[in-house]
């Protein structure tokens, strides 16, 4: 089960597609819930904004290390191009 998860969590690092339409549903659902939170009076919940707060701080810390990745992934082939020149 733990080499399951590795191995998918691996491929899912791997592919910029995948990521997108995640966060783009991921997205959606969060612009739904506002709504919904104030309908149903959650927002008024400490436990939910303490949660909703959570996934923020979780999710923008994983954003900026997506771009980090992708960041060093391109210095990677540009010092691989530049060397390849000389």
């Amino acid at each position: 089960m733990t080499e399951m998860m590795k191995t998918l969590w691996a491929s899912v690092q791997g592919d910029p597609v995948f990521m997108r339409r995640v966060n783009g549903w991921l997205t959606l659902f969060w612009i739904v819930m506002i709504p919904i939170s104030i309908a149903t009076g959650w927002i008024n919940s400490v436990a939910y904004v303490a949660s909703l707060s959570l996934w923020a701080l979780v999710s923008g810390h994983w954003s900026a290390w997506q771009a980090a990745r992708v960041e060093v992934k391109q210095d990677e082939e540009a010092a691989l191009g530049r060397t390849d020149r000389t």
